[in-house]
């Protein structure tokens, strides 16, 4: 019998903000000792300072990623799902796929590419507003609109939508036991891998045809594979959330929203703003120390887990250098006016 797992507070949110015990182990003690989510039985350190899980994520040296576990997959099998994920690996592999990757995304290729999504955009838009009021933002265009871009983007048949969407909120959910993850990963990575043999035979305009024109000698079907499966799902899950989210955030301050509908030229840092107010990619960052290391003054030996909460840590007051008042979290402004969401974290 399989049994879900217990979802870990790393991965739980109160609305918009980490979970207190969360911010008051980060303004404590910074380090503590906790059962690692995904992998039963694992413990492991959290690390919630902004400064401590920048100086983690960006030490590949001494901390290695974690790559996910599978259940009753042979060494093989398992390689063969974390082919072409950039999550699942470290330089020198990471460079080398973002290498690929990169020319996909340049500035010239993006707004190529914006006329489509424009139209996506303001049809989805216009279905809301015949909807009347009131209206179900997440289920009438926080999904469905990422839904088509990324269609769009990767060439997945629109008829697939609902079987895609549908996976890719299991793979990022927390309280799926290890097993049911195998099974979810397992699904999602033969169903990209028939896009990708499609593509190969046949590259069309989208971003996969691209790859397969340009890099088909230096990618494996497995790293396509790979590719294309964390580019769906980071473009899908992510988006639809942020775009929920964010709405809410704002509809909850209308100072910040009549800023933003005022002055259209804050609306880029805004966004940026809310990206690391929100915080929204529910997955913690996992990685394995290589040697003996020293966080917040305490000492982690060396093979042990260390998880990065990344909501904790994009809420550090330290990282600010505005603090507005003592009973708020600091939010650096994003603009001229101080467009900021600011609440207690």
């Amino acid at each position: 019998m399989t049994c879900s797992t217990t979802v870990s507070p790393y991965m739980q949110r109160d609305t918009f903000h980490p979970l207190r015990e969360i911010t008051t182990d980060r303004d404590d003690s910074g380090v503590v000792h906790i059962t690692m989510p995904f992998t039963p039985g694992h413990t492991g350190y959290a690390v919630s300072r902004h400064q401590d899980v920048r100086d983690v994520l960006s030490d590949n040296t001494r901390f290695r990623i974690t790559q996910t576990e599978y259940a009753d997959l042979t060494d093989d099998e398992a390689a063969e799902l974390r082919a072409g994920q950039l999550l699942e690996a470290d330089p020198p592999e990471h460079t080398r796929l973002r290498r690929l990757l990169t020319p996909e995304f340049t500035m010239r290729r993006m707004r190529r590419l914006e006329p489509r999504i424009v139209e996506i955009v303001e049809t989805a838009l216009d279905d809301l507003e015949r909807g009347g009021s009131p209206a179900d933002l997440v289920e009438t265009f926080a999904l469905p609109m990422p839904s088509l871009v990324i269609c769009e983007l990767l060439g997945v048949p629109y008829a697939d939508r609902d079987e895609f969407q549908a996976r890719s909120r299991r793979m990022v959910d927390g309280s799926l036991s290890i097993e049911q993850q195998t099974d979810v990963f397992r699904e999602d990575h033969t169903y990209m891998r028939r896009l990708v043999e499609s593509a190969q035979n046949d590259p069309g305009e989208d971003i996969l045809g691209m790859l397969v024109r340009e890099h088909g000698a230096e990618l494996s079907t497995a790293e396509l594979t790979g590719i294309a499966s964390l580019l769906l799902v980071a473009g899908h899950e992510t988006t639809a959330n942020m775009l929920a989210l964010g709405t809410l955030a704002l509809l909850r301050h209308p100072e910040q929203l009549a800023i933003m509908r005022d002055e259209p030229g804050n609306v880029g840092a805004a966004v940026e703003e809310l990206l690391r107010w929100l915080s929204v990619v529910p997955t913690p960052m996992v990685r394995t120390t290589t040697t003996e290391v020293q966080i917040a003054g305490h000492t982690i030996a060396a093979g042990e887990q260390i998880l990065a909460a990344l909501p904790a840590a994009n809420r550090d007051a330290a990282s600010s250098t505005n603090p507005t008042s003592s009973t708020c979290v600091a939010e650096p402004p994003v603009t001229s006016r101080s467009v900021t969401v600011c609440t207690t974290a």
